[in-house]
């Protein structure tokens, strides 16, 4: 190398943030699509001796950058922490398998061990989830103690295969006399459900070695919530649990504080916004009496729970020496409840570590708590509904005799007036044509509405997804190649009932998005029968900022990159 590259080189490695065997360029920005973007990043690479931590957050790596990148870590033997978060921004979803792989591959060939491993922010679904696959099952990850995966829309399909990589390095680990010890897992944000989480709960309960779990905003409902209650007690060392914003319902609830009780290291327990309701914070309050002397923080917030539960949860930690926060806030206390809290509190010496009551919900009057009982209700009903569902996509085909003509056993109207996988299933296998047959195509709103009925089932990783693809497909290419079909009114109904445009009169009702909804649109454009013209038009409503896409940020981005691809303006 000539003098003045060496100058070179050591100019950048000094602006570098270099320390203690770490090698930063976090938050640079850098837009590296190929190997020679890369080509200062791969020099400081290979000239740095000893690397144990490389930072690569906060940039935007394609796959050719990538494989170079790789290239320059597959001797890097002493490297463990790869802090990879926020690192594909702007890439489409197909780039980031490719590029992890390369990656994934150095990190093996090298020999590394590695300890902490975070690719949050990376909206990379259930294919990212392949593309580090073979990573979490190798050597590589025998010494894995961190494990984040915040906010990467794995969904179902890629908790699951996360599960199972998991559960085959333990499994591989163990086998050499070193099992994967796991201590902190993140997995926040990535549309888990109850069937992703109870995959998960197995690996939890495998390892047996988790010290923080980390799983808000997945859609986790009681089912789910159990499988990783049963989980917990075999992780005795846990000292932080995170599952805010997932639906417990008292039945969930009651099922985690028995997951609770022996858990003496338990520090931090975050069930905010989980809808516990009065029974399940009831029973909760029977686990902080027997149980959990080392808890700092518990935050049951927004979680529909009355005075006379909050009562028993204060009375409950009076003797928890060591908490220093309970967060009861947006509850049903009322005026009176939250003066009789805080009075309670304070005969206990325990006011300061309060928190706020100021968002407290008022008391629920008895159509209201009729009301909650009804839904949790439905919700059980949903879950067993949608077990079976699952039961029947996994059994085998009945036989039946080729003689004998294919009938369906659900009514038509009976499925689009309440939709289940079950239903579309038992329509049996001229399911898409009945449903043509069904549809005015003349009528824009209706067909519309149709349309995100039969999305609203699609689950990444499900084998029900084709079934909605395709029923989906066969009517709207009915309806677009109908001279009589009016293509405008269908874009401006399907705006407004995603909620994207308002409309001057109520003649249609916003739907709930939900991913299958965009998921599915993002299949529909890319197909022959959608008229490329409207591509511009999506693109403007889903490139704006809206609270509706949050639940669904995945989905959301994956549409706007395929819309982005395909505008003909771009």
């Amino acid at each position: 190398m000539a003098s003045e590259d060496i100058s070179k080189l050591a100019d950048s490695l000094a602006k570098t943030q270099v320390g203690d065997g770490e090698l930063s360029f976090k938050g640079r920005g850098l837009k590296l699509n190929d190997a020679e973007a890369a080509e200062e990043m791969v020099k400081e690479i290979e000239a740095f001796s000893g690397l144990q931590a490389l930072r690569l957050e906060g940039n935007t790596v394609g796959v050719q950058a990538a494989e170079a990148i790789a290239k320059a870590l597959r001797n890097k033997k002493d490297l463990e922490k790869c802090y990879w978060s926020d690192m594909f921004t702007g890439r489409l979803r197909s780039e980031i398998p490719p590029a992890l792989i390369s990656l994934g591959e150095a990190l093996m060939s090298a020999g590394a061990c590695l300890t902490e491993l975070d690719l949050s922010d990376n909206a990379f679904g259930p294919d990212g989830v392949r593309g580090i696959e073979d990573l979490l099952k190798s050597t590589s990850c025998f010494t894995l103690r961190e494990l984040r995966l915040n906010n990467c829309g794995m969904g179902v399909g890629g908790g699951k295969i996360l599960a199972a990589a998991l559960i085959e390095c333990h499994q591989r680990s163990s086998e050499q006399g070193t099992p994967l010890r796991l201590k902190v897992f993140v997995a926040g944000r990535n549309r888990l459900e109850s069937e992703g989480a109870t995959a998960l709960s197995r690996a939890f309960k495998l390892m047996g070695s988790l010290e923080e779990i980390h799983m808000p905003q997945n859609g986790i409902t009681h089912s789910g919530v159990t499988a990783l209650a049963n989980a917990l007690q075999d992780n005795p060392h846990l000292r932080v649990i995170n599952l805010n914003d997932n639906t417990f319902t008292s039945k969930g609830a009651k099922s985690m504080a028995q997951g609770l009780k022996d858990l003496r290291n338990l520090e931090v327990i975050n069930f905010g916004d989980c809808l516990i309701r009065s029974e399940g914070a009831i029973a909760l309050a029977e686990t902080l009496k027997e149980g959990l002397p080392s808890l700092k923080e518990l935050n049951l917030s927004f979680g529909e729970i009355a005075e006379e539960a909050a009562l028993k949860v204060a009375s409950a930690v009076q003797h928890k020496s060591q908490l220093e926060k309970l967060d009861l806030n947006g509850n049903c206390l009322g005026e009176e409840g939250c003066e009789s809290l805080k009075e309670l509190m304070k005969s206990f010496n325990l006011d300061e570590i309060l928190g706020s009551l100021s968002d407290d919900d008022g008391e629920p009057d008895e159509d209201e708590e009729k009301v909650e009982e009804e839904e949790e209700e439905e919700e059980e009903e949903e879950e067993e509904e949608e077990e079976e569902d699952r039961n029947i996509l996994s059994s085998p085909a009945p036989q039946t005799s080729t003689t004998m003509p294919c009938t369906s056993v659900v009514d038509v109207s009976a499925f689009l007036g309440f939709p289940t996988a079950e239903k579309l299933m038992k329509l049996g296998p001229n399911r898409a044509m009945l449903i043509q047959q069904e549809v005015d195509v003349t009528d824009a709103d209706k067909t519309t509405q149709v349309f995100l009925k039969i999305a609203s089932l699609y689950k990444d990783g499900d084998n029900i997804k084709e079934l909605v693809l395709t029923c989906v497909d066969t009517l709207l290419r009915k309806a677009f190649n109908s001279p009589s079909f009016q293509k405008e009114q269908f874009m401006s109904s399907l705006l407004i009932l995603l909620g994207l445009i308002k409309q001057s009169e109520d003649k249609l009702k916003p739907v709930h998005v939900v991913p299958g909804h965009l998921l599915t649109l993002e299949h529909v454009v890319r197909q022959d029968y959608f008229p490329k013209q409207q591509i511009s038009i999506l693109l403007v409503f889903f490139s704006r900022p809206n609270q509706i896409m949050e639940s669904c940020s995945s989905a959301h981005l994956t549409l706007k990159e395929t819309l982005e691809n395909l505008d003909p303006g771009s």
